[in-house]
């Protein structure tokens, strides 16, 4: 039996999902490989808890912890409509190749689709072609407004 919730993190089982998943996807290569940092385990979900503007859906088959997406709420001043931002999918490998980031993602576009968004974003890693020909098969491009101008390109500044 598969369940794709919108999560309610005060549920301890959500709560512990989300660690979990998390832990999985920060071990491996398309996480960095080193594990979720000792003040991240501690305090996570009592931070995600606090932000109004975060979602985290979450899979579970047969009531194992599946999948994990989490999401948050952006504006397009072009468009002037929100826009919802897709920061981490995770499928735990054991039930990878069974489509369940497809669903997820779609759980997430309805979400979307009820707030009133323009769009939804996300960025994946450019060696990360399985996630690549997920988000390809769910309608997800690169970002461009005028090909001469080339794609978006996503940076960072650590802080």
């Amino acid at each position: 039996m598969e369940d794709i919730i919108i999560s309610d993190l005060s549920q301890p089982e959500h709560g512990q999902a989300v660690l979990d998943l998390l832990t999985e996807y920060a071990h491996g290569d398309t996480g960095g490989g080193e594990g979720l940092p000792e003040y991240s385990q501690q305090n996570l979900i009592a931070e995600l808890q606090s932000r109004s503007n975060l979602h985290v859906i979450l899979a579970f088959v047969n009531d194992y912890p599946a999948a994990l997406l989490i999401a948050i709420d952006s504006f397009s001043t072009f468009t002037c409509k929100p826009i919802l931002n897709i920061h981490d999918v995770i499928v735990s490998a054991g039930f990878r190749g069974q489509g369940l980031a497809k669903r997820i993602l779609a759980k997430a576009e309805e979400l979307a689709l009820i707030k009133g968004c323009g769009k939804l974003t996300l960025e994946v890693l450019e060696g990360n072609t399985t996630a690549q020909k997920v988000y390809t098969d769910m309608g997800f491009a690169n970002y461009q407004l005028d090909p001469e101008m080339g794609r978006a390109m996503f940076w960072q500044k650590v802080l």
